[in-house]
């Protein structure tokens, strides 16, 4: 035989690998719970952001309110708890003495049937020496059973026949109880024994036989003690009360018991004999009222306060929050374009105050950066067309010139209109290179180029180079060499001014560059001899005066008269209390046609002239002031232009004498106090910065 085609075998698939077996699924199970855990903490986050900060500040007041009510209710609930069941057992063990000095007569007594009269104590009596019943079981004997409204009565659950099985003699325990009720009924009704019902009957003639946890017997026989001599109605005890009961009573009587058990000894031929098992017992239905009470008014006085909390917590919040609804509407304003706008104010201790405060500081500073930004601007538009109309003219001039020449090169006597023409461009040329170079040097000033200020210069030397040099160019002018010195205010009629003062100048050095302040001189000199008549007297002076004032606030300062006036009181406190910088004040005083008081503060402006014809004809480029401006604050100094009393114009320049950074501070002695300085004695101004003296 054949053997048969062996058929190729077949391998079985592959079970799945599990999470388990395989790392790299656990990795992405992994990360795929961490995203979609981050997913919802994201989500969660992102719906609280939406929530409004008054919301949020609401609910956390609510949240909190809410806490310390609840904390603060349990925590009372359990010390009021803890007090009054402290309270009850120091009460049952002080009991316990007085049951046992009159044990005798108690144990002699039985009300099982809740017959007891007003009482809020149990007692019961296990016997366990051998005494029974008529039913020959352990004698049961409960004294005292406390009976509540429609014979409502609470039993405890107590151990049976003496035994004390997970009971610590002489310590108080806590025992459950079932509410029974105590009922008369006509004899006829009862049964000998147990009713049909499943109560306990007892008849006025019958003894209690009891022996379980229930005081009341479950057969009757013997009188009880204490029992009534009626034969014609028997006590029932119900195991449960009727439907009618009262359940304020039946609530009462399940509550618990707060028990304490002791053994009851007897001392017998020398010796002590344990009769039996007392149990002394109050109910605890008190308490849990009380406590029911307490958690209730806490329950509402905690709402009434969440409540009270909530609402006035949405009042503050609301009245806080208003003046950050109110700088949304400001914000919204400036968004607008309206820069004007401010925040109202509010107590800066606040933080809210203190915000407003500071935007409003922020919002002050951009308006002011904003419209400095747009002056210059407007001055830069100014300038490069100023600039490019002013280096027009001497082009075109130029240019004309040219073309002349070129137009009579050929004609008769055309080498002397060629020279004409040749002076023409020539001076064109140099007005050219005039105004060019005044550019740059207002360029470089700028950029804080082109200045020195670490020199010393001899200024009364310079100032009477210049006034020399007015001299040279018109003879004929009057030039008066003053003491400029500053006259102290006699009333609100006549404040402070300076004045000039016949008499020699002082020798005045201070530091700087002598170029340029050279040139500021004798930009004024030359406004002076080209701006008026040539007959027209002129005034120089020079002084020394101290001021209360910082160089550097002197040099921010706009070139206004009321600036100068500011200075004039710096320098009345300086010189009053012998303190301050010591600045070297130059004026020149002319009596010429002078300056309208709207136009004087633009002297100092670039390409500015009062009569740009009659400037033109002068050599006039309208830059000479504005580079002294920018040479006096370059040095610290301040320069300005006021009126003449009578007419005319007069220049003042300010300018310090010591060198700012060589302001000395006071040495420390070892015993902590200042030492003397005999040069320079460093102290504080009150318009800022430091003084000398």
């Amino acid at each position: 035989m054949s053997n048969p085609q062996q058929q190729p075998a077949v391998s079985a698939p592959e079970p799945p690998q599990s999470p388990q077996d395989n790392p790299g699924i656990q990795i992405q199970v992994k990360d795929c719970l961490k995203e979609h855990h981050e997913r919802k903490k994201n989500i969660f986050f992102q719906h609280f952001d939406r929530i409004s900060l008054g919301g949020k500040l609401m609910a956390a007041t609510i949240a909190v309110l809410l806490v310390g009510i609840t904390v603060i209710s349990f925590s009372l609930r359990a010390l009021v708890g803890n007090y009054m069941l402290e309270k009850t057992d120091s009460q049952l063990s002080q009991q316990a003495n007085l049951v046992f000095n009159n044990i005798d007569w108690l144990s002699k007594t039985d009300n099982s049937n809740g017959l007891s009269g007003p009482n809020s104590y149990f007692l019961q009596i296990q016997y366990t020496d051998g005494t029974t019943d008529t039913d020959d079981k352990p004698l049961v004997v409960t004294p005292l059973l406390p009976q509540l409204q429609d014979g409502i009565v609470s039993v405890p659950v107590l151990p049976t026949y003496g035994n004390t099985d997970g009971i610590t003699l002489g310590k108080v325990f806590t025992a459950p109880a079932v509410a029974r009720q105590v009922v008369e009924v006509q004899a006829s009704e009862s049964d000998s024994g147990s009713s049909s019902d499943g109560t306990n009957s007892q008849s006025n003639n019958g003894s209690n036989s009891s022996n379980n946890t229930d005081p009341a017997p479950d057969s009757s026989g013997s009188p009880a003690p204490g029992s009534s001599s009626s034969s014609d109605s028997v006590t029932k005890v119900l195991s449960s009360p009727k439907p009618g009961a009262n359940h304020a009573a039946v609530t009462a009587a399940s509550a618990p018991w707060r028990i304490i058990a002791k053994e009851w000894t007897i001392k017998s031929n020398g010796s002590e004999k344990v009769r039996g098992v007392v149990y002394i017992g109050l109910s605890m239905s008190d308490q849990i009222d009380t406590l029911k009470t307490l958690t209730y008014y806490c329950i509402v006085v905690g709402i009434a306060v969440v409540l009270l909390g909530g609402s006035l917590s949405t009042l503050i919040i609301q009245h806080t929050l208003q003046p950050l609804k109110r700088m949304e509407k400001t914000a919204a304003k400036i968004a607008a374009g309206d820069l004007s706008q401010r925040i109202p104010s509010a107590p800066e201790n606040t933080e809210v105050g203190s915000l407003a405060a500071s935007l409003n500081t922020m919002l002050t500073r951009i308006e002011v950066s904003f419209h400095e930004q747009e002056e210059t601007t407007e001055k830069m538009k100014r300038f490069v067309s100023d600039a490019s109309h002013e280096l027009r003219t001497p082009l075109a001039a130029i240019h004309g010139y040219a073309e002349l020449y070129k137009m009579q090169r050929d004609m008769p006597g055309a080498l002397e209109r060629a020279d004409e023409s040749i002076e023409h461009i020539e001076r064109s040329s140099q007005r050219m290179t005039v105004l060019v170079e005044d550019l740059l040097s207002l360029a470089r000033l700028d950029e804080g180029r082109g200045i020195d200020i670490t020199g010393t210069v001899n200024l009364s030397s310079l100032v009477t180079d210049a006034v020399d040099d007015l001299h040279a160019l018109d003879p004929d002018r009057a030039i008066t060499r003053d003491r400029l010195v500053l006259a102290p205010s006699q009333d609100l009629s006549h404040p402070a001014s300076l004045q000039l003062q016949t008499g020699d100048w002082d020798a005045v050095t201070l530091p700087g560059d002598a170029s340029r302040l050279r040139q500021v001189v004798t930009n004024i000199v030359g406004n002076i001899h080209r701006y008026t008549p040539v007959d027209s007297p002129a005034e120089v002076a020079l002084g020394i005066v101290p001021a209360a004032i910082d160089p550097r606030q002197l040099a921010q300062m706009p070139t206004t008269e009321a600036s100068m006036r500011r200075f004039v009181d710096a320098a009345e406190v300086g010189q009053s209390m012998q303190t301050g910088y010591r600045y070297a004040v130059l004026r020149f005083v002319d009596h010429g046609p002078g300056v309208p008081p709207e136009s004087r503060s633009k002297i100092f402006e670039r390409f500015y002239t009062a009569d740009p014809s009659r400037a033109r004809q002068k050599g006039g480029t309208g830059l000479g002031m504005a580079i002294a401006q920018s040479v006096v604050k370059a040095h610290h100094g301040f320069i300005c232009a006021t009126g003449t009393e009578g007419g005319g114009l007069t220049f003042t320049v300010i300018l310090p004498v010591e060198r700012i950074a060589s302001v000395q501070l006071p040495v420390q002695q070892p015993n902590g106090k200042p030492k003397e300085n005999r040069q320079k004695t460093s102290k504080t101004s009150w318009f800022g910065g430091e003084r000398k003296a």
